[in-house]
């Protein structure tokens, strides 16, 4: 299956770029571009892609205002950011918008096609220096969930923490791909969270997945 992409950025040259090297692919397809987060939420709505990849620095609505926007009305459509801003504030805020992933724009061609890939099966995609930020983060954030996990809930959150797409957890625990999803979504209920890569962190924080078990999952794809 084709996987549907919208790339977010002002600067014409890099999407053009973007179409380029990832149009070399035959699993991925460059179905619309955006220079704004109000555009990039138009083409959201209009176009329902899988994956986006987002820019933060732009004119008009940044980049995790759209993303704020994007995961509030559409929960099951992933974003990627892709900047070249590495700051801790700018990693956080993406993540706590809904971000997948956190990307920097000298990543690899190949690198962000296995990305791409990789989001549109729900996997936490972060860069290493990203990681790091965020591992830090938790160490300070109030991360107990506002009402109790189900044991099937936490295994599922333990999985997703080590990096698994909903089609391997289902595998892992006998389920079928749809309830997965209906887990998933009741455990970022559960824990005031907008992504699945919040909750992955959620569990490192709560001790469900060691630190080291958790952010060697989320980068070792780079």
């Amino acid at each position: 299956m084709t996987i549907r992409i919208v790339v977010v950025d002002d600067h014409s040259i890099v999407r053009e770029g973007l179409r380029l090297f990832l149009g070399l692919d035959p699993e991925l397809e460059i179905v619309g571009e955006a220079a704004n987060g109000v555009e990039a939420v138009e083409q959201a709505r209009t176009l329902q892609p899988d994956v986006i990849l987002m820019d933060l620095l732009m004119p008009v609505m940044d980049g995790i205002a759209a993303i704020t926007a994007i995961r509030r009305e559409f929960p099951e459509m992933e974003v990627l950011a892709l900047t070249s801003v590495l700051e801790r504030g700018s990693v956080v805020q993406a993540i706590r918008a809904g971000a997948i992933g956190y990307l920097l724009k000298d990543t690899q061609a190949h690198e962000l096609r296995k990305a791409i890939k990789a989001a549109a099966a729900h996997q936490v995609q972060l860069s290493p220096q990203a990681a790091s930020y965020l591992m830090r983060q938790i160490r300070t954030s109030d991360a107990e969930p506002q009402e109790a996990l189900t044991e099937r809930e936490t295994e599922v959150l333990c999985l997703l923490a080590q990096g698994k797409s909903n089609k391997e957890i289902a595998r892992s625990l006998h389920l079928v791909e749809d309830t997965v999803k209906t887990h998933v979504y009741h455990i970022l209920a559960k824990l005031g969270v907008q992504s699945r890569t919040q909750a992955a962190l959620n569990a490192i924080h709560m001790g469900l997945v060691g630190t080291d078990q958790g952010k060697a999952e989320q980068t070792k794809k780079f």
